[in-house]
């Protein structure tokens, strides 16, 4: 149940601008509060959207109860971490984040739903950031609409891959990305599209690839597998944009690190996961065929 104190500076606020500007409550959450029983109390009273606040008043919500229609099933779960708001699962390769034509069943989200299930916790599935099914990485899922509105405004993402070529130094790409004509999923770096910032590290090249940490200043669909293939240096296992799978099965990607600002305390939590070896997997498989 969030809970939140108003500061002595905010005396005198309505009850929806304080908890619409300043606790990330959404417009939507916000009226389906007004029709929970006892959905938003003050030190103990119920209130409406309309009564003014003091400082040091106690501000408590009871979140409406979750419908979900996710079938749960027992599949592995790599938790990294959980509390009252979020759950943090390290998600494998190849698996889809939600359930999509031929996959409903093998999901991450009919797995956390089984999870919640098993511990008997009362939510859906909410992703805040979602993974495409061959990147692998940590990926939050929300207890409730209030935190995923809150975590989709305050996580900080890095990711690791592994691109072709030569790619030293550091830079940043600031590139529009649009849909490529005659398809419906592939992007491409074009006049017209939605600008899109990626940064990029080398930390390692070896065997005529780069590895790379990467953060986005936006978060548009397939922004950091576009940007490399524009820049030349597709990731390693990614035919869609241009990458070989000579030596990888899937896109060289994943999601290591999530910076957060956590909902109702505002403590911050930096969480790792790193990624596969890939340089070890690539000098093995070029040893391997060069015998």
């Amino acid at each position: 149940m969030p809970c939140f104190v108003v500061p002595p500076e905010l005396d005198g606020i309505s009850v929806k601008s304080f908890l619409r500007r300043h606790c990330s409550v959404s417009a939507r959450l916000l009226a389906r509060l007004k029709r929970t029983e006892n959905g938003m109390t003050v030190n103990g009273s119920l209130v409406r959207s309309i009564d003014i606040l003091r400082g040091g008043d106690r501000i408590e919500l009871v979140l409406p109860a979750d419908e979900s229609f996710i079938e749960p099933v027992e599949l592995p779960l790599d938790i990294i971490y959980e509390d009252e708001t979020m759950l943090v699962v390290n998600k494998p390769p190849f698996m889809p984040v939600h359930p999509v034509h031929e996959h409903q069943r093998d999901t991450l989200a009919n797995a956390v739903m089984y999870y919640y299930l098993k511990t008997g916790a009362e939510c859906t599935f909410r992703a805040v950031n979602r993974l495409d099914r061959d990147t692998s990485g940590l990926v939050i899922a929300a207890k409730s609409g209030y935190a995923h509105t809150f975590l989709s405004r305050s996580v900080k993402k890095k990711y690791t891959a592994l691109c072709e070529g030569i790619l030293e130094g550091s830079g940043t790409i600031d590139a529009p990305i649009r849909l490529k004509p005659g398809h419906t999923i592939q992007r491409e770096v074009g006049e017209g599209g939605v600008r899109a910032v990626t940064h990029y590290t080398a930390i390692k090249i070896a065997f005529g690839h780069t590895l790379l940490s990467l953060s986005l200043e936006t978060g548009r669909t397939h922004q950091i597998r576009t940007h490399l293939s524009a820049l030349g240096h597709p990731l390693a296992g990614d035919e869609m944009y241009g990458g070989s799978r000579r030596f990888f099965p899937r896109q060289c990607l994943h999601c290591s690190q999530l910076d957060i600002i956590k909902p109702v305390s505002g403590e911050r939590l930096v969480l790792e996961c790193g990624a596969e070896d890939w340089l070890k997997e690539l000098e093995d498989k070029i040893s391997s065929q060069s015998n």
